[in-house]
């Protein structure tokens, strides 16, 4: 009902740009934006030199100027040079928006029952057919089926494609390399990289211990602190000058656990923004503008962002309910599983939904504000580092910078105390209850974390047990959209999964027989050569230059130094069969299996004598 008033909005603002035109500064910033864009070398897919040729390939298709595509400086200096024109804008919005008719207002309006519409049409329309199948036509499909299960089952000469074995694999990684200086007690780490202009930054905080109720808002304090006003600036005011002098300025938290033991962790706040070389100052000072005065009396502008956060939430439940129904089973193995569980999970959303409906009380949106203050207040306090990337030539300017910047901060504080979470080791049996037409399953096994023996085996152990058999079971033969294995060592769980799944308890004894199968099988060198060269391919990717320091920054942060990575590396490149049919045996013990399925209330209904805990969402 209210389509015609947001395309009248939205034209309103059209014909306010064609009589006033964009405020210059606004211009300058979108340009700016275009130009840090065109220079920034992305990456961490695929190798870069790939991305560009994929970026040309349409200009070619075309049999346009490729280069062009890829070097847009030229076409940039064009545009800033007409932007000078106030007239510009104001004829590019008339001629090519207000006076095109070529448009259309299409409305969507959902229909609770479609879903059961479509599958009873599907029904009838099968019953149709097969009411008008003579006897031949039914055998027939009957040695179809037959056919297609033997086919399924067919094991595939791959020896008449080329490959990459393990003797191809390079005898170490690459990991970026760099310098720690240090400005009065804050460590900086220095990386020079080929970046091509563009200078990265990051302020990392030692997360502090704090109360529970805090801790579980760390994601939606971390979402609201760049978003918000600071140093008397309105979130409006910041944003702009944010886009007129960074590419970016963007919050978070990460936390690892620790090598050795899967009852502790470490984690941080990092503070990451990038930026032209000619705007690194800028870009500092906002950076620490942002650190020591957020605004959080923007009341407004927190309900704003905290209703966005749920509904994105609400919206990523089917596209990643594997994931999510991951995190359930395995949240009583570890503290920092328990914690992703109740923050990024499933038991996160259902909490945030709580929190925003409670937000309409203005009492509550200042306890939230109030809650947020607190913990920005610890992080003011907590140790710091700073990660500077840049090219070889501006890496030292960017240094001696930092010591004005910093040079008025104050010493650490001896009673700071680093975040411990509580101990846990118990198992989940959860079946969760959503709006969705699909399932989402997903068996979890207690492990190890990474730096014990076993660690690299059940690496390789996922990878395996996804080529070998689940592909096949789950997803090609059970019909889900996708389904396997893997080690998480943070976590310290081994999972299965399954995604956008027709079936429950059908898959869940499909994770049982791959156990079997994994155990009483004899399997072939080749497929455990593939399993690991998957594992080699993750560790392996191309990264883009500030990718790959960051990567490396991070890993030492929390004891992953290049010692211990490639260590690591090589015993994957070792784990033999014999490995795979231990771990196996050892951990994927059926009375140890912590159990989370997502689906919805009509699946549970049909499987009401099951023995587990009913969640609503």
């Amino acid at each position: 009902e209210d389509s015609a008033a947001i395309e009248n909005m939205i034209l309103d603002v059209l014909r306010d740009v064609e009589q006033n035109g964009v405020d210059k500064t606004r211009v300058d910033a979108a340009l700016h934006q275009l130009e840090l864009a065109q220079k920034e070398i992305t990456g961490g897919s695929y190798p870069y030199g790939l991305q560009l040729i994929l970026d040309m390939l349409p200009v070619a298709i075309h049999q346009g100027d490729t280069i062009s595509a890829i070097d847009q400086d030229a076409a940039i200096s064009q545009l800033r040079a007409r932007a000078e024109d106030p007239g510009y804008f104001k004829t590019l919005v008339k001629e090519l928006l207000l006076d095109n008719m070529h448009r259309i207002r299409l409305s969507l309006k959902p229909d609770k029952a479609l879903a059961a519409k479509k599958e009873q049409a599907e029904k009838d329309k099968l019953a149709s057919i097969k009411a008008g199948l003579s006897e031949k036509e039914k055998q027939a499909i009957i040695e179809r089926s037959i056919a297609l299960a033997k086919r399924q089952a067919q094991e595939d000469d791959e020896n008449i494609l080329p490959k990459v074995g393990v003797e191809d694999v390079p005898d170490e990684m690459y990991i970026a390399s760099g310098e720690t200086r240090t400005i009065k007690h804050i460590p900086v780490s220095l990386y020079r990289q080929g970046t091509n202009g563009i200078v990265y930054q990051q302020i990392v905080s030692e997360l502090p211990q704090m109360a529970s109720d805090c801790l579980n808002l760390l994601p939606l304090y971390t979402g609201c602190v760049t978003e918000l006003g600071s140093a008397g600036r309105s979130y409006l005011e910041s944003q702009a000058l944010m886009d007129q002098v960074t590419g970016g300025i963007s919050t978070y938290s990460a936390m690892r656990t620790a090598l050795d033991n899967a009852q502790k962790s470490r984690g941080c706040l990092v503070l990451s923004g990038k930026s032209l070389v000619r705007n690194q100052r800028k870009l500092m000072d906002l950076m620490k503008e942002i650190f020591s005065s957020t605004r959080f009396d923007e009341l407004a502008r927190i309900r704003e962002i905290i209703a966005q956060q749920r509904a994105s939430k609400e919206n990523s439940i089917t596209g990643n309910g594997h994931g999510l129904a991951m995190m359930a089973a395995s949240a009583g193995l570890s503290p920092l599983a328990k914690f992703r569980h109740d923050t990024q999970g499933l038991q996160g959303i259902r909490a945030l939904k709580l929190l925003d409906d409670r937000l309409d009380e203005q009492a509550s949106l200042v306890k939230l504000a109030g809650a947020f203050e607190e913990i920005h207040r610890r992080m003011l306090d907590a140790p710091k580092q700073v990660l500077l990337i840049g090219e070889d030539s501006v890496v030292d300017e960017l240094f001696h910078y930092q010591q004005d910047v910093w040079a008025s901060s104050e010493n650490l504080s001896e009673e700071f105390s680093p975040l411990a979470l509580p101990n846990i080791h118990k198992k989940t049996n959860q079946f969760w209850v959503t709006n969705t037409q699909v399932n989402f399953c997903s068996r979890a096994y207690a492990a190890v974390p990474a730096n014990h023996p076993d660690s690299p085996a059940l690496m390789v152990l996922g990878g395996f047990l996804k080529n070998g058999i689940l592909h096949r079971t789950v997803r090609e033969q059970g019909g889900a959209y996708g389904g396997g294995a893997g080690y998480d060592a943070d976590a310290c769980a081994f999972r299965f999964y399954s995604y956008r799944d027709p079936r429950l308890l059908e898959t869940l004894a499909d994770f049982e027989q791959s156990i079997d199968w994994m155990l009483s099988e004899k399997h072939e060198a080749s497929k455990l050569e593939e399993a690991i060269l998957g594992v080699i391919g993750t560790f392996d990717k191309p990264s883009s230059p500030a990718g790959e320091a960051k990567n490396a920054f991070s890993n030492v942060y929390f004891g992953r130094d290049k010692v211990q990575r490639q260590a690591f590396r090589k015993k994957v490149l070792s784990v033999s069969i014999a490995d795979l049919k231990r771990v196996t045996e050892r951990y994927l013990v059926a009375e140890n299996a912590s159990t989370a399925l997502l689906s919805n209330q009509a699946s549970l209904e049909k499987l009401s004598e099951l023995d587990m805990e009913v969640c609503e969402l």
